[in-house]
């Protein structure tokens, strides 16, 4: 009885780490998918064509994917300083910022689908073309990381917390200098 339990826990634990292959999303790359609930499948399915969306608009800067991701009542949990709350708030934040970087990528390197919540842990890439700030850019190529926490419901993104590395990439940009 004991070897039987021992060997549900490891199928269970197997299954819940497994990646789900059918989640490849068309445009915007995901490495590696885990579905940590059980969640029925339209609403598996719902949540992942929102992630797709999204992180497809972050790849690409294609508001209509952004209109198609979140909801009216969208509230970004994290708000940096001058970006404005609500669904305005990363359309701003991607225009201001391929500004600076044009052919800004985004390559989602793992994605946790937990209920109603998902974390998205991502690699941003490309170069520093143009200007950021009082910083003007010299083709620098530029790569950070950052997660976020969203929240989905009815199949768009209501909430959205999120952090980035941003020392990494003010330093790649030449806006902050470290001195040994």
């Amino acid at each position: 009885m004991q070897n039987r339990s021992l060997l549900f826990c490891l199928l269970a634990v197997s299954a819940l780490s497994q990646p789900a292959p059918s989640f490849a999303a068309d445009g915007v790359k995901i490495d590696n998918v885990t579905v940590a609930t059980t969640i029925p499948d339209a609403q598996r399915d719902s949540t992942m064509e929102a992630v797709r969306a999204f992180y497809g608009f972050w790849d690409t800067g294609d508001e209509t994917l952004l209109k198609q991701a979140i909801a009216e009542s969208f509230t970004d949990r994290t708000l940096p300083a001058g970006r404005r709350q609500g669904p305005d708030g990363p359309a701003f934040a991607s225009r201001n910022f391929r500004a600076a970087v044009p052919d800004l990528r985004v390559e989602l390197e793992k994605v946790i689908l937990a209920g109603n919540y998902v974390t998205v842990h991502m690699k941003f890439s490309g170069r520093f073309t143009g200007v950021f700030g009082q910083t003007a850019g010299k083709g620098q190529p530029i790569a950070f990381i950052a997660t976020d926490l969203v929240k989905i419901e009815d199949g768009r993104i209501t909430d959205n917390g999120h952090i980035e590395d941003n020392l990494t990439l003010f330093q790649e940009m030449g806006v902050v200098k470290i001195n040994p």
